[in-house]
């Protein structure tokens, strides 16, 4: 049976080190290797069910209609937008950077790591 991998030794988590949950107008970043929560985000508009896409170093979330850009190692708000008229319910999210694919998180991964060792 193979080994699990080490968690980073760094003192930053890096994004390959964290799983993304979204439930009841929050977001919550664990640690992927023991489930500990490194920070948590709760939405100041919307409720109930939350989308999430990484955009590679921005973490999109909608709520209800309401969408945040979050950094995603930390849990900050960049921006907000209300985007006012457009309705509310379930959305769906599609970054170039976003995807669900290994080879796409693979690159996310691949990039962290670059501008962590500069």
């Amino acid at each position: 049976m193979e080994k699990a991998p080490n968690r980073s030794t760094r003192s930053e988590p890096l994004l390959e080190d964290l799983v993304f949950v979204g439930f009841n107008r929050r977001v919550i970043a664990l640690d992927r290797y023991d489930g500990r929560i490194i920070w948590e985000w709760r939405a100041s508009k919307g409720s109930g069910f939350v989308a999430i896409v990484l955009d590679g170093d921005r973490l999109i979330v909608s709520v209800s209609g309401y969408t945040y850009c979050l950094d995603p190692l930390y849990g900050q708000e960049v921006w907000f937008n209300e985007l006012k008229g457009m309705g509310i319910g379930t959305p769906s999210l599609v970054t170039l950077r976003g995807s669900s694919d290994q080879a796409g998180a693979a690159a996310t991964v691949q990039q962290q790591q670059q501008r962590a060792a500069t």
